[in-house]
C-alpha cells in the first residue's frame, strides 16, 4: 500500500506542472502568497463568527445575520486556499509525505470540518432559540471555541511547514 502511494506521489512530483512550480524562481512564492491571503480570509471570517458564537463580540447582532455575512468570504477563501495549497503540495509531494506539521495540519483541518458539520447539523437546528442571545448556550460557545482552536492551530502548523 505504501509503495502504491509513493509511486503516485513520485508520478505527481515528476509532472511538468510540479517541476514548473518547483523550478520557477517566482511561481512558488507567488502561489504561497495567494494561499496565505486566502487563509487570512478563511480564518478571519471564521474567527469573527466564532467570537460571536462565544458571545464575545457583536452581541447585538444575530448569529444567522453574521453567518450570512461571513460565510461567503469563508468559502471563497477556502476554495482559493485549497486550490493553491494543492498546487504547492504537488510541487514536493514526497517531501510533505512524512512531515509531521503537514500531517497534523491535515488532521486539524479534518477536525475543524467535523466540528463544523456537527454544529451545522445538530447545534444549529435550534438556532431560533438562541440566535439573538447575547451569550449563546454552552454547546454553541464550545463549538465556536473549538473552531477557533482548530483554525489557529492549522495556521501555526502551516507556518512551521516552511521551517522544516
Amino acid at each position: 500500500m505504501f509503495d502504491a502511494i509513493t509511486s503516485v506521489l513520485q508520478w505527481l512530483n515528476d509532472t511538468s506542472l510540479a517541476e514548473t512550480i518547483r523550478d520557477s524562481l517566482w511561481l512558488f512564492p507567488a502561489m504561497e502568497t495567494i494561499h496565505v491571503i486566502a487563509i487570512v480570509f478563511v480564518v478571519g471570517s471564521i474567527t469573527r463568527l466564532d467570537l460571536r458564537l462565544m458571545g464575545l463580540i457583536q452581541r447585538h447582532r444575530s448569529v444567522t445575520e453574521l453567518s450570512d455575512q461571513m460565510l461567503p468570504y469563508t468559502w471563497t477563501g477556502f476554495a482559493v486556499a485549497t486550490v493553491f495549497g494543492l498546487l504547492l503540495w504537488s510541487s514536493k509531494p514526497i517531501t510533505y509525505l512524512g512531515m509531521a506539521f503537514f500531517d497534523v495540519k491535515l488532521v486539524l483541518m479534518a477536525l475543524a470540518g467535523l466540528n463544523m458539520l456537527f454544529f451545522q447539523f445538530v447545534t444549529f437546528r435550534t438556532v431560533d432559540q438562541w440566535d439573538r442571545a447575547s451569550v449563546p448556550p454552552v454547546g454553541v460557545r464550545f463549538a465556536g471555541a473549538m473552531s477557533m482552536a482548530f483554525w489557529v492551530s492549522v495556521v501555526v502548523c502551516g507556518r512551521f511547514i516552511g521551517f522544516v
